[in-house]
């Protein structure tokens, strides 16, 4: 703040801007110096030139557009802070609401300290976010469509059997739905639709399955994090794609918090609560993180060993597999910042998961990349042992250094 002249407040909107100038060091003292009305956005590099120096900071709310206009005005050498969109709804007054106040809010809020910084992903960073919710969306939309059919077939009175792949086998699977009952030529129309867009889905999700599985096969880092049990390729493209920069975590519990794996609780005065891991934090990580903490207890790793452990004590299958994913969480922290042993040989897990993973890029990438199956499998296999490692101590606890005065 102390080279700060003025700190201007920019509401976003996908054709306009506002932005409000404010000098002042606390809100209290604070006045709006100018205030600029629904700019048209393809004037802001022209009106930023003009109308700032490079001592203003730009604040902005966190919207769908927000980082994209960061990194257009840090091309303009200019200085920009994206601010929690949370705590900013809070502020806005219920009877009174427009552009400019908002702006005026936003710079105010950020003299006051109350609202946190968002960080903006590097461009590499913000692609692969763009590919892992595309994925995420086309698995949703492939489970509808399922879904929708499987209703559809009930409403009438018919049960697939087990093992009928409706889009690995079409023909096959649209034969035995003819034989099922006996359809009206508008009700096969229906069922013909439902197929089409359920194809359809899971062409998508193939598409952008294969995509991941080679971001990770081609990323040493990425491809370092299968090694640890319980995270497949998928997993380890989720953690690089919404980490992102691990430097921006001091130390494991920094992490921990910002996937939400951390327990909430509430002591002041008399009373004390103590709550779950659900409402805060990244929910999607989170997400995948127990799915992988739940095979992990399933399996016969010493991590799995102390979960068992702690499940005997407890009682608490949830309160143990939380436990896990924080143990996981923290060994994902210092395998990304370059706590690793060298790796003699791949195991017979490890190499299944390359196997799965291989399957995953498909036969059609493979051909597009010019190496068979087992060629690939040598090179990832060969990365693999000449990447990162990390050995998970269920036990060990971390202890940050002394800091000096």
């Amino acid at each position: 703040m102390n080279d700060v002249e003025r700190v201007i407040g920019f509401d976003a909107h996908p054709d306009s801007f506002t932005s409000a100038a404010l000098r002042g060091r606390t809100p209290a003292e604070a006045w709006t110096e100018k205030v600029f009305n629904k700019v048209p956005l393809g004037q802001l590099k022209s009106w930023t030139r003009k109308h700032t120096t490079p001592k203003d900071l730009i604040v902005l709310e966190a919207s769908g557009n927000s980082f994209h206009l960061v990194r257009l005005l840090a091309a303009l050498d200019r200085r920009a802070l994206v601010l929690e969109s949370t705590q900013l709804g809070k502020l806005k007054e219920a009877h009174a609401n427009n552009d400019k106040l908002s702006a005026v809010r936003i710079a105010k809020a950020y003299l006051a300290g109350t609202a946190r910084e968002v960080w903006v992903p590097d461009p590499k960073t913000q692609e692969r976010r763009d590919w892992f919710h595309a994925h995420q969306k086309a698995v949703r939309r492939s489970t509808q469509m399922r879904n929708r059919l499987l209703s559809y077939l009930s409403d009438h009175g018919v049960r697939l059997k087990k093992g009928v792949r409706l889009v690995l086998e079409p023909e096959l699977a649209e034969a035995q739905l003819r034989q099922s009952a006996d359809w009206s030529a508008r009700q096969w129309q229906v069922i013909k639709g439902m197929l089409m867009e359920l194809r359809h889905a899971e062409e998508q999700r193939w598409h952008w399955r294969s995509l991941i599985a080679q971001e990770v096969a081609a990323d040493p880092v990425l491809l370092s994090l299968i090694r640890l049990y319980g995270v497949r390729d998928l997993i380890a493209f989720a953690l690089g794609a919404i980490i992102g920069e691990i430097q921006r975590f001091a130390e494991p519990r920094k992490l921990v918090k910002y996937v939400g794996l951390n327990p909430a609780f509430d002591d002041s005065g008399e009373g004390e609560w103590k709550g779950g891991i659900g409402g805060h934090g990244r929910k999607d990580l989170r997400s995948l993180l127990i799915e992988a903490a739940q095979s992990i207890l399933r399996s016969r790793s010493p991590l799995a060993q102390w979960g068992k452990k702690l499940l005997g004590r407890k009682g608490s299958k949830k309160l143990a597999v939380a436990a896990i994913a924080r143990k996981l969480t923290v060994a994902v922290w210092y395998l990304m910042n370059g706590r690793w042993t060298p790796l003699s040989e791949i195991d017979q897990r490890l190499s299944q998961k390359v196997s799965i993973m291989i399957t995953h890029v498909g036969s059609a990438a493979l051909q597009s990349l010019g190496a068979t199956r087992q060629q690939f499998r040598q090179r990832v296999c060969q990365s693999l042992q000449n990447a990162r490692d990390y050995v998970l101590d269920p036990d060990r606890k971390f202890t940050p250094n002394p800091q000096r005065s």
